[in-house]
């Protein structure tokens, strides 16, 4: 009797949900993964940015969708400081008090007194989507160019020393 009891419960949290859908699950990308979702050359307004692929970070669930960012390599276009890095999203995020829903997104920062002032834009037609102000990271943490961390691990973007937090929408 306790034998198949257990067999039952062992069987039910295998299972998948009632509704058919398996829970999501995060993990960070593979560098293959990233290079293979990421241009080598990111669609930015009317340009074609190369991006730095060393500097690629991401995460991956279950059902394949990515998060992933790179570093663009800005010099000579026309970006003025207002874009430095390139965003593929697959899943919707929530920075702050804005989302970002599935598609590809640049954007950029300026130091002000309590971190970054971090602006995110449409990539393709260069619209502001929102603002967030990225905060210091605790101290001993490595400093990164970028880093898209697990939800898992601590669900925030890092740029350098900074960090912004974000929560998975769909």
């Amino acid at each position: 009797m306790k034998k198949s009891l257990l067999l039952l419960l062992a069987l039910i949290t295998l299972l998948p949900s009632a509704n058919g859908e398996k829970k999501s699950t995060w993990r960070p990308a593979t560098p293959a993964e990233l290079q293979s979702a990421l241009p080598a050359r990111a669609p930015v307004e009317k340009e074609r940015i190369e991006t730095e692929l060393r500097t690629a970070s991401g995460i991956i669930n279950t059902h394949g969708h990515l998060i992933a960012g790179v570093v663009l390599i800005t010099a000579g276009y026309s970006a003025d400081g207002k874009y430095s890095h390139y965003l593929l999203v697959q899943n919707g995020i929530r920075i702050e008090d804005f989302s970002l829903p599935a598609g590809s997104y640049v954007f950029g920062w300026k130091r002000v007194d309590d971190g970054l002032q971090v602006h995110f834009y449409d990539a393709a037609t260069g619209v502001e989507r929102g603002t967030a102000v990225a905060r210091q990271m605790p101290s001993g943490t490595r400093v990164e160019a970028f880093r898209i961390w697990s939800p898992t691990e601590r669900s925030i973007m890092q740029i350098g020393r900074f960090m912004l937090s974000y929560s998975l929408t769909e």
